[in-house]
């Protein structure tokens, strides 16, 4: 929990500098906005890219899958607090299976962006990056200022084991990025770039 919430940083910003181009991962991109700030990076309707509707808590669940089996794919899951405080149990088990190639980032910035904005349990206390290192990931970090950000992106990059990055950003609301919002368009074209047209 921080004081002073106006030094945190700015979400579009930090993710943007975590994913680089985001070419060279599958991501599975949570509610809301961690959602849009995924597709910020990487076009709207990249194919590379896989944003959840409606299914709140299911994130790390639907990456761990992805990463297991597909083994010799970079998978990336960029995922809120208040997603990933529904599901949290998850960590767990990606703990335990240790996939090398996954990668989460947590976008924490102490809210539930998706209900009406209420302050989630991170706001009140609640570490989720002390989560992961209970669960047994062994590569966490939490970033809270702009020199952390290449640490965490090199990490996310070069660990032989799975990743969990929290990243602490200011509680505002990133504007959307309006893609196709028919599902079996988004499934066939992320199924594409996974297996090949």
């Amino acid at each position: 929990m921080t004081d002073n919430m106006d030094d945190r940083l700015p979400r579009r910003e930090a993710v943007a500098h975590l994913l680089g181009d985001g070419k060279e991962f599958l991501i599975v991109a949570g509610l809301a906005g961690t959602k849009n700030d995924v597709l910020n990076v990487t076009g709207a309707d990249a194919p590379n890219a896989f944003p959840l509707g409606g299914a709140m808590g299911a994130a790390v669940s639907i990456g761990l899958g992805l990463a297991l089996a597909q083994p010799d794919k970079k998978v990336l899951v960029v995922t809120g607090d208040g997603e990933l405080l529904m599901n949290v149990g998850t960590l767990a088990t990606v703990g335990i299976l240790n996939p090398p190639n996954l990668g989460i980032i947590c976008v924490d910035n102490e809210h539930y962006g998706e209900t009406g904005f209420q302050k989630s349990h991170t706001a009140l206390g609640v570490d989720l990056a002390k989560m992961a290192e209970g669960s047994a990931i062994q590569a966490v970090r939490t970033v809270t200022e702009e020199g952390q950000l290449d640490d965490a992106a090199r990490v996310l990059r070069e660990t032989n084991g799975s990743v969990f990055v929290l990243l602490k950003v200011k509680p505002d609301y990133p504007p959307s990025v309006r893609g196709t919002w028919d599902a079996s368009i988004s499934k066939n074209n992320f199924r594409a770039a996974l297996l090949g047209a």
